[in-house]
């Protein structure tokens, strides 16, 4: 592929794996382990908007805009297997790009379902104590079951993706704790449209502080950081190669012993190979059961 077409292909990619990327966000606290036979189901309503397009070298491509709103459905379910803690989970993510422009050309809309994630979690030493430390292993299984297209944007992936992530919750003391997780996501080489399609492993790093300010509230402020994932077309490089640094607000608490609610709010300090995105949102709610 060449010229236009190629940048195209490229940015559809990178539209399309920016919905699976906060497939794999964590929010402060998501480490945390319930006990056997608890199941929460939650949900989440995701905005974006940017106005920067830049290529992987750093190159902005004027008139260019995304807005998105994508939703995800979710239910994690804990249970116990000879005295060692797990948890299974699906997620679904539905929604739309209503906005894609890319140096003045548009887009074609995406809306509808994006790829169903199934995910199993391993928490080999986990604790409640406010100095205690949790730590889970997690993969992710990424199956392509939503619309995708590699010249437009799309909320599918177009291919299988496999995410092991680690995570770690530290207790400081004084209600305060550490959230971090680090993750890597492998593609499965594929072809779609005429168009053979490979991507590079993408890494991505999270840290959070968390102030727990009452049993029930807390807030946490943080850094979310994805590197790698150059793409190629028919063996071709594309402008795609993520990095982006991305700097979140978060807050919640229970509103009855069994419901929480959470707000999110992020921007991009930097991002090449895609969007910079000027403001992110989220609302989650969270029901226990």
């Amino acid at each position: 592929m060449r010229g236009a077409k190629h940048l195209l292909a490229s940015a559809g990619i990178c539209l399309s794996l920016a919905g699976m990327a906060k497939a794999m966000d964590i929010a402060p606290g998501d480490y945390t382990y319930f006990p056997p036979g608890t199941l929460i189901a939650l949900g989440y309503l995701n905005f974006g908007t940017g106005l920067t397009f830049r290529e992987r070298l750093g190159s902005e491509i004027p008139d260019s805009k995304i807005d998105s709103v994508v939703a995800v459905a979710r239910a994690v379910y804990y249970t116990e297997y000879e005295g060692q803690a797990l948890a299974f989970q699906a997620i679904l993510p539905f929604g739309t790009i209503s906005t894609a422009r890319i140096g003045g050309t548009e887009l074609p809309k995406a809306d509808g379902l994006g790829d169903l994630i199934l995910g199993a979690a391993w928490a080999p030493i986990h604790s409640s104590e406010p100095t205690g430390t949790t730590l889970g292993i997690t993969t992710y299984l990424n199956l392509p079951t939503g619309e995708y297209s590699p010249t437009s944007a799309s909320l599918g992936t177009g291919t299988v993706m496999i995410t092991p992530q680690i995570g770690l919750i530290q207790g400081l003391g004084n209600g305060f704790f550490f959230d971090g997780a680090l993750d890597a996501t492998f593609a499965f080489d594929h072809t779609n449209e005429g168009v053979r399609v490979h991507q590079d492993p993408a890494i991505q790093a999270q840290a959070y502080l968390r102030w727990q300010f009452s049993e029930t509230s807390s807030v946490s402020f943080g850094y979310s950081g994805t590197f790698g994932g150059q793409v190629r077309f028919d063996g071709v490089d594309g402008p795609t190669k993520t990095r982006v640094d991305q700097l979140r607000l978060f807050a919640n608490t229970f509103i009855t012993p069994t419901v929480q609610i959470q707000g999110m709010v992020g921007t991009d300090m930097e991002a090449r190979g895609g969007f910079q995105q000027n403001l992110v949102s989220q609302l989650r709610l969270l029901k226990m059961f």
